[in-house]
């Protein structure tokens, strides 16, 4: 399985929050399945630290490190893809998940039900 992290699912993964599923650990710790995380999540996560939404200090690419996560790089072609999706949600974060998601094939771990309404793969983490 092919799978991206939402930032919310990420940040849970790193932390070894409960609030993330045991089958969702158990996917995303799966080295049979490709886990991407993608810049738009780096940028989400490094906003709401700078504007003290969430604390978070060190480098997000050196925690990734640590693991078989390939981070997943924002083209031209999602962020077109992203500017065309209708108007279901106005985050634009949320919106990059979505085309990329759609663009590349793959599965969304998220507890965001939007998602699902883009008519994304998703894989619940609650």
């Amino acid at each position: 399985m092919r799978l991206l992290l939402d930032t919310n699912a990420l940040l849970w993964w790193l932390e070894g929050s409960r609030r993330l599923s045991r089958a969702a650990v158990d996917a995303i710790d799966d080295v049979a399945n490709e886990v991407h995380v993608s810049a738009a999540s780096a940028w989400e996560i490094s906003t709401m630290a700078r504007l003290g939404k969430l604390r978070f200090t060190g480098s997000l690419a050196a925690r990734l490190e640590k693991f078989d996560v390939r981070p997943l790089a924002v083209t031209v072609e999602h962020g077109w893809a992203a500017g065309t999706l209708p108007p279901v949600h106005r985050d634009p974060f949320d919106r990059i998940l979505v085309a990329q998601a759609q663009l590349e094939e793959l599965v969304v771990v998220t507890a965001d039900p939007v998602f699902a309404r883009y008519g994304v793969a998703v894989f619940a983490t609650a």
